[in-house]
């Protein structure tokens, strides 16, 4: 998988007014381009880059399958087979970063790699198909492949397919995204504590994602990118697109979560994974009464009061190896009276 032979790294520096990194006051621009990616987010992986926190780091990403389909001739059961989906670049060390600390990436931008994404219907994948795991007689949704392409207007970016005819708006966020678990490696589709393809269209630029340390340096990975997605990913692949996805990393010393946590100007949310899917409603909204318990001086019961009256909860994902959902709260709710 990826070494330190396998990438280009350049290092420029910019100077940012008043940024101090214990005592310094530069901030360093990196720029992370893969020549081979990783398929699982994994603590035994040379890490491809070092970085530090307070850096500018952009990371190329190719998309979920690995640009092998550009036209609608292209059908996923020629084009992918024998393929893993969801290639990663990665891992990419923090420097600082221990077990027991938290992560923080901040998602300053988002920019496409090309001008159109995929989206496919794949033979026994999907929420409204049988599948692997969930066994029918019926036949499978036949494979095809939509061709949606990303197009400038005057109200901003959208993406157009010819046959659907309706304007999506361009709203990318990053699919799979993580840090190694402390001893297994996890597939790029799997999501888990450690973040992973949790597919949550709220990793997105301008938020937050906190993450749980169990490696020295993280080993922070990133991937499978999205143009937009609906809720739960329902067909099974959402608009792929391959980016460039800049982020700054901070470091919570000694500060442990249990699974990741997002914030955002308007919310501070909670991603939960497991099936069935009630558990990870279970898993998001007890870590998010834990978070209010913690850091906003509410007991616990009444957070859990509050939440049973202004929580939000929404299906990230209902297609992966395990499923995703999201615990939020508004910030105007936790400034108490």
């Amino acid at each position: 998988m990826a070494g330190p032979a396998l990438f280009e790294l350049t290092l420029a520096l910019d100077w940012a007014e008043g940024f101090d990194r214990k005592g310094g006051s530069s901030m360093a621009s990196v720029e992370i381009k893969p020549r081979d990616y990783a398929y699982s987010f994994n603590p035994y992986l040379e890490p491809m880059a070092t970085v530090r926190p307070g850096d500018r780091v952009t990371i190329h990403t190719d998309d979920a399958l690995g640009s092998r389909i550009s036209s609608e001739s292209d059908l996923p059961s020629k084009a992918l087979a024998g393929v893993s989906p969801n290639p990663l670049t990665g891992p990419i060390f923090v420097e600082g970063a221990e077990p027991g600390d938290t992560l923080s990436v901040y998602i300053e931008d988002i920019e496409p790699a090309r001008d159109f994404a995929v989206s496919l219907f794949v033979n026994h994948m999907g929420g409204l198909t049988s599948t692997d795991f969930t066994r029918t007689l019926q036949e499978p949704i036949p494979e095809r492949t939509w061709i949606w392409s990303l197009r400038d207007g005057p109200d901003g970016r959208y993406l157009e397919n010819r046959d659907v005819r309706v304007r999506i708006p361009w709203k990318p966020f990053m699919g799979s995204i993580g840090v190694a678990p402390a001893l297994e490696a996890i597939a790029s589709i799997t999501p888990g504590p450690h973040g992973g393809n949790m597919d949550c269209p709220d990793v997105r630029p301008r938020n937050t994602l906190y993450l749980p340390v169990s490696k020295a340096g993280a080993l922070f990975s990133a991937g499978d990118c999205h143009a937009n997605q609906g809720q739960g990913e329902v067909c099974g692949v959402a608009l792929e697109i391959p980016c460039k996805l800049s982020v700054v990393f901070g470091i919570d010393k000694d500060k442990r979560i249990g699974w990741p946590r997002i914030v955002s100007d308007e919310a501070v949310m909670v991603v939960g994974s497991a099936k069935p899917m009630e558990d990870a409603a279970r898993i998001a909204y007890a870590e998010l009464v834990l978070w209010m318990e913690e850091e906003f001086g509410f007991t616990r019961w009444e957070a859990y009061q509050l939440l049973g009256q202004v929580g939000g909860l929404y299906v990230a994902n209902m297609v992966n190896p395990l499923y995703s959902l999201v615990a939020s709260i508004g910030t105007r709710y936790l400034e108490r009276s």
